[in-house]
């Protein structure tokens, strides 16, 4: 039986079981389990949900963006965005390595957290506020950029949900086992692809089946070019 845990990184932890260095936390500071890995990663500065398995083929599915699973972020951000802004977080800002697919923008009253250590440095004349934002990517470090771009620069950043599962009842540096069974299976081919990238295809009878008529027999492909 495959293993799912969920782990409530504080900031500064390091995503990662070694090479923290001298004074680095990592999580086998917290987390004492063998053969679990990270399914994606959250920054040193960033706090919050962290998910971990030993299955591989569920570590993809939480983590490879094609699956577009949804990821929610609580954001303390600098100024105080007006509907222009989160119009614009939620169309999608064009970062140096492309525009952001759309997301899920709002502007909410301070929730409930554990006090950050280090605290965050306030400016009494620069006013700051909490926004929701949820996103279906997981570009290094996203939700900066996005936030950034349209004008309020991050403050803390707190990922509160991964597709079903949230921070809810889990304290700092803690975890908890969830049953894997909660992320259904991909629709889509699981299997290595072929040397030119591409996912196997259906099976003959997988074929018949959905079209009601078996699969027409091609030619034998040439074999491929070799590029110079």
């Amino acid at each position: 039986m495959s293993r799912l845990i969920a782990f409530n990184k504080p900031y500064g932890v390091l995503t990662q079981f070694s090479g923290g260095g001298e004074g680095l936390a990592t999580l086998a500071d917290h987390i004492d389990l063998p053969g679990v890995y990270p399914a994606g990663r959250l920054d040193r500065d960033s706090e919050g949900l962290l998910l971990l398995t030993d299955d591989g083929r569920l570590q993809a599915r939480i983590s490879d963006p094609r699956n577009k699973l949804e990821k929610t972020y609580l954001v303390q951000v600098e100024g105080l965005p007006d509907n222009e802004a989160l119009t614009a977080l939620e169309r999608g800002v064009t970062l140096k390595d492309g525009p952001t697919r759309p997301a899920k923008a709002r502007r909410i009253d301070p929730p409930e957290l554990w006090p950050r250590v280090p605290p965050i440095r306030e400016r009494k004349s620069v006013p700051d506020c909490w926004i929701e934002l949820t996103i279906t990517e997981g570009r290094n470090r996203q939700v900066r950029r996005m936030t950034a771009a349209v004008g309020h620069p991050c403050l803390r950043l707190v990922r509160w949900r991964i597709g079903p599962v949230t921070l809810a009842g889990l304290a700092p540096g803690t975890w908890m086992e969830l049953s894997p069974t909660i992320f259904p299976r991909s629709k889509r081919p699981e299997g290595p692809p072929d040397p030119q990238g591409r996912r196997p295809s259906a099976s003959p009878a997988r074929a018949k089946r959905a079209t009601g008529k078996p699969p027409r027999k091609g030619r034998p492909s040439k074999a491929p070019r070799r590029g110079g």
